[in-house]
């Protein structure tokens, strides 16, 4: 069984479908419709729920969208949905600055609008610069849409409730929520078995590696945004499932003198708070990777997992050189990134061995990294190109190069032909006409609805000759902003 609490109440279930949504939970099962569904698929923003967990001696409020999550991430935690707002018949702030400000017209967006609100207002502290303040707000509100246009009046509503702050019910009840989440904080594997359908969750990587070996068909649950839409979109029903993000060894994120470590069950944004200290256009090109509620709940392994030729990751860390740890059993191998994925949505994973961490190289003031992310919207939308190069250049000379692309073939790849062409050149404009003229040779792009093959190829060789403006003149850099 798992328990969670829905706001303070405490639920049990264990007969549950384990393919059941949060979304059609609360709407189906708990009788609590104010959550909507617009698009199922984590687009809209209108299912956005708020969940808490505990972190250390407070709790930490993330935003979710609750039509990608399934029930049984839930173990342990603690839903919030909009009808948990009103108290005492009286709005919460969120809502009233909503109604104050004029933020809502069909209504149908708003209760995502103020969930995300609320998260937002959760994790503010009232004291910020107004361009800072607003900032957040534009990136706590970039993953919930509203088809009225009524953005202006919603980002007032953001600055009213997040200035205009005053405790509430939450606050004035942590201490019996901590208290609550400890005494159902899981202590053994848990499992939701309806029948025919069932999902797993472990605690420990010894207990993940025991059950996928037990279980090899099973498909492992991270963050769910990508492979909840073979259930939402598809219709798929998924027989077994292992749930990893209760599993606190695969969520950390440890630094060594010449290394990070990050467990590949850590979230995106996570992720991006550790990466952008060492590498400012990762932690960029994560702001713009997907909105708020998918950075909260995808993982950096789910990103590798999946082996997307688009995914937005796996071009950066590959020009890093970052390695993977794959665990089977009580066994352990390490595979170079770039020899992960072998071809279209085809890795190297064994049966029933699967992703444990990432292993990240420091950065080092030798080498020059930038990331670029071409798309056809600045925020929350696929790559059409993505590209990092990573290079260190001596005396004018480069020594060493990394160059690698998503969406410019099957799987994210590295550009040999270009890299070779650099490596033991002089820096100059001459070398790296030489190293675009190169690219044609590394890749044959296709076409699609995100860009032509000819598109992709001309962009590719101008990130590549952008890099060596922007390493020429530093002052003018534009990284990781370009888009179509």
């Amino acid at each position: 069984m798992i328990q969670f609490l829905l706001n303070r109440e405490l639920r049990t279930e264990q007969r549950l479908d384990p393919n059941v949504t949060v979304l059609n939970y609360l709407r189906e099962h708990v009788g609590k419709p104010g959550t909507k569904e617009g698009c199922a698929s984590g687009d809209c923003g209108a299912c956005t729920v708020v969940v808490g967990e505990l972190d250390g001696d407070s709790i930490r409020y993330r935003t979710l969208n609750s039509c990608l999550t399934f029930v049984s991430s839930l173990h342990g935690k603690q839903l919030i949905s909009v009808e948990d707002l009103k108290h005492d018949g009286k709005l919460h702030s969120v809502q009233q600055a909503m109604v104050d400000c004029h933020g809502s017209q069909c209504g149908f967006c708003t209760p995502g609008f103020v969930m995300s609100l609320f998260a937002l207002q959760k994790n503010s502290d009232g004291h910020d610069e107004a361009p800072h303040r607003k900032a957040k707000a534009q990136e706590a509100l970039a993953g919930n849409l509203c088809r009225c246009t009524g953005y202006r009046p919603i980002l007032d509503a953001a600055e009213q409730s997040c200035c205009q702050a005053k405790p509430d019910q939450f606050d004035a009840r942590q201490a019996e929520t901590i208290a609550q989440l400890r005494a159902i904080a899981p202590k053994d594997i848990a499992e939701l078995n309806s029948g025919d359908k069932r999902c797993l969750v472990p605690l420990t990587v010894a207990d993940l590696a025991d059950l996928y070996s037990s279980h090899p068909e099973a498909r492992l649950l991270a963050g769910g945004t990508d492979l909840a839409l073979e259930v939402t979109q598809f219709q798929r029903a998924l027989p077994v499932m292992i749930y990893v993000g209760n599993v606190a060894e695969m969520k950390r994120i440890e630094r060594f003198d010449e290394r990070l470590e990050i467990g590949a069950a850590t979230a995106l944004t996570d992720c991006a708070e550790a990466l952008s200290a060492e590498y400012p256009d990762f932690g960029e090109l994560l702001h713009r990777f997907a909105s708020l509620q998918i950075r909260n709940q995808g993982t950096l392994g789910g990103n590798i997992g999946n082996a997307s030729p688009i995914g937005d990751t796996p071009p950066l860390l590959i020009a890093l050189g970052a390695r993977i740890v794959l665990r089977k059993g009580e066994n352990t191998r390490t595979l170079a990134l770039e020899d992960y994925f072998l071809d279209y949505r085809v890795t190297a994973r064994q049966e029933g061995e699967f992703i444990e961490k990432i292993i990240v190289p420091r950065a080092s003031s030798r080498q020059a990294f930038r990331a670029y992310k071409v798309s056809k919207r600045l925020d929350d939308d696929i790559s059409a190109v993505c590209a990092a190069f990573n290079l260190r250049i001596e005396d004018g000379v480069v020594t060493d190069a990394r160059v690698a692309f998503g969406g410019m073939a099957a799987i994210p790849k590295r550009a040999a032909a270009c890299e070779q062409a650099l490596l033991g050149a002089t820096w100059s404009q001459t070398v790296i006409e030489r190293a675009c003229a190169a690219l044609a040779e590394d890749f044959t792009p296709l076409s699609d609805f995100r860009a032509s093959k000819e598109y992709r190829l001309l962009t590719a060789q101008n990130l590549l000759r952008k890099y060596f403006l922007e390493l020429q003149a530093p002052e003018v850099e534009t990284r990781v902003t370009a888009y179509v």
